[in-house]
Formats: structure tokens, C-alpha cells, sequence
């Protein structure tokens, strides 16, 4: 499969916004995600997307704040967030897979190198 690309990730205040861009370089999949993860604490789910279907599905820690969009023309999914927290600050990382259900979140296999997201009170 191709590669997964993030960008987008930066420093903002409490109350910013950012949008996270994952690209793919191939492929298109069936499910794609994103992901976080804080040092010193497991990687957590964040959002879930069909690229066949839509209907997101999010976190509660961010469900109202983040919306996963995509554009099937550049291979390209998209994650904005909006009224960012201290408790957002992670690594995000976009990941795709194509076996379903979308929502079974332990066998993503196609990852990306990760985007920074800190957030500052």
C-alpha cells in the first residue's frame, strides 16, 4: 500500500484551532483513522472514518471539537480541530486499513510518521 503522509500539527493556544492533513501517496483504503498518543501514555483513538460510507465516529474527549472530512480526488483525509485543550497536546497520527468494520480499532496496519500538536494554556 502507499505511504501515509501527516502534516498540519504546530503550537497554539488554548481555545486554536488546527487541521491535521494525512495524504496518501497510492492508495485509497476503506477506514481511515486518527490517532494520539502523549509520552508516557498508550495510543488512543481519536476519530474513525469509512471512506466508502462517511459517519464518523469520535472520542468522547473530543466529540463537538474535531471533524474528519476527506477528499477522494487527493487521496487526502483531513482532521479539524476546534477549541483545543491542554489535554489534546499529543502526537497525532493518521492510519488507514482496508478490512472492516472501521470502528474495530486494533488491526489499523498502514501508519503515518506523526504530527505534533501542542497546545499551551
Amino acid at each position: 500500500q502507499g505511504q501515509l503522509v501527516e502534516s498540519g500539527g504546530g503550537s497554539v493556544q488554548t481555545g486554536g484551532s488546527l487541521r491535521l492533513s494525512c495524504a496518501a501517496s497510492e492508495n485509497t483504503y476503506n477506514c481511515m483513522g486518527w490517532f494520539r498518543q502523549a509520552p508516557g501514555k498508550g495510543r488512543e483513538w481519536v476519530g474513525l472514518t469509512s471512506t466508502i460510507s462517511g459517519g464518523p465516529t469520535y472520542a468522547n474527549s473530543v466529540t463537538g471539537r474535531f471533524t474528519i472530512s476527506q477528499d477522494n480526488a487527493k487521496n487526502t483525509v483531513y482532521l479539524e480541530m476546534n477549541s483545543l485543550k491542554p489535554e489534546d497536546t499529543a502526537m497525532y497520527y493518521c492510519a488507514a486499513k482496508s478490512t472492516l468494520p472501521c470502528f474495530r480499532v486494533n488491526d489499523y496496519n498502514y501508519w503515518g510518521q506523526g504530527t505534533q500538536v501542542t497546545v499551551s494554556s
